[in-house]
């Protein structure tokens, strides 16, 4: 694979278009064009739907760019380490985490980071909408499934998928029969999409903020629930859960994301290597053995 016309690909997935990435970079819009086209070529695959005034990802363009958009990252920020001199991290990093992250994990991570670089003041805030790192003054961002931003990059670090669970005294519905559920309060969806299995029909009993929460009361047996399956993994080994099924659709990403025309401080830089310390595969599993350590 030509990694040039990789990058070239990457970069006008993550800008939304071959204007705004020429733009951006200085770099002839045509010769962006024909790299992705000669890239496209080689690996037989479309890989951008090129509309009049709007270019999308396709499925198999989404999923090269999360996979090799976070290794030429990782590569500039290997780069950028060496140029650093291996300085010491020091000063201040501001973090913002998604909730359901942040209420499992974030609490150990940082205070592991902590005890490594106590030079570095670490501040986290819990958000689950996208913030402004510059106007707000964030260094790092974790974010699920963000969609592409020109003035971001970053890494893949975690992934996760959905499950429906219940309580084994619960049964699954026959047909067209709907099962009492326990929702986020912003869900609105009237099934579930099972893969390989008929849509589960729900009848939301109880709707709550959290998926901490919605845990909780599916563990107590109001309802079955959607959740990610690093939360109910123990639950499901010991029985006191059961599953009815993955959910079909996009897996979870989480991704640590930094602005792009910023230098990578060795700060940031060694919460990146932190985070890929403490989650070296990133998946589901490693996750839940690391919420149970």
């Amino acid at each position: 694979m030509d990694l040039l016309a990789l990058a070239d690909f990457n970069l006008v997935a993550r800008h939304g278009g071959f204007g705004r990435a020429a733009r951006a970079t200085g770099r002839p819009k045509a010769t962006l064009s024909r790299r992705v086209a000669e890239l496209e070529a080689g690996l037989g695959l479309r890989l951008l739907e090129r509309g009049a005034r709007v270019l999308k990802l396709t499925e198999e363009g989404r999923a090269l760019y999360e996979r090799t958009g976070a290794l030429l990252t990782e590569i500039d920020e290997t780069a950028a380490a060496l140029a650093s001199g291996g300085a010491r991290p020091r000063g201040r990093l501001r973090i913002s985490a998604p909730l359901l992250f942040a209420q499992t994990a974030m609490g150990k991570l940082a205070a592991g980071f902590a005890l490594r670089y106590p030079e570095v003041s670490l501040e986290v805030t819990t958000e689950d909408r996208p913030v402004d790192m510059v106007e707000e003054g964030y260094d790092l961002v974790i974010r699920v499934n963000p969609d592409p931003d020109e003035n971001l990059v970053g890494r893949i670090f975690l992934r996760d998928r959905l499950v429906v669970v219940a309580s084994p005294g619960l049964a699954r519905p026959a047909g067209a029969a709907a099962v009492p559920a326990v929702v986020r309060t912003t869900s609105v969806q009237a099934a579930w999409r099972v893969m390989e299995q008929p849509d589960i029909v729900i009848d939301p009993v109880l709707r709550l903020s959290s998926l901490v929460m919605v845990g909780d009361a599916v563990r107590a047996g109001v309802g079955a629930g959607c959740l990610p399956v690093s939360l109910v993994s123990r639950d499901l080994a010991a029985g006191t859960l059961v599953s009815w099924g993955d959910v079909a659709g996009p897996e979870i990403a989480l991704w640590a994301l930094y602005p792009s025309r910023r230098l990578l401080s060795a700060r940031v830089s060694a919460f990146l290597d932190y985070l890929k310390a403490a989650f070296p595969k990133g998946t589901p599993d490693e996750l839940a053995a690391y919420l149970a350590d």
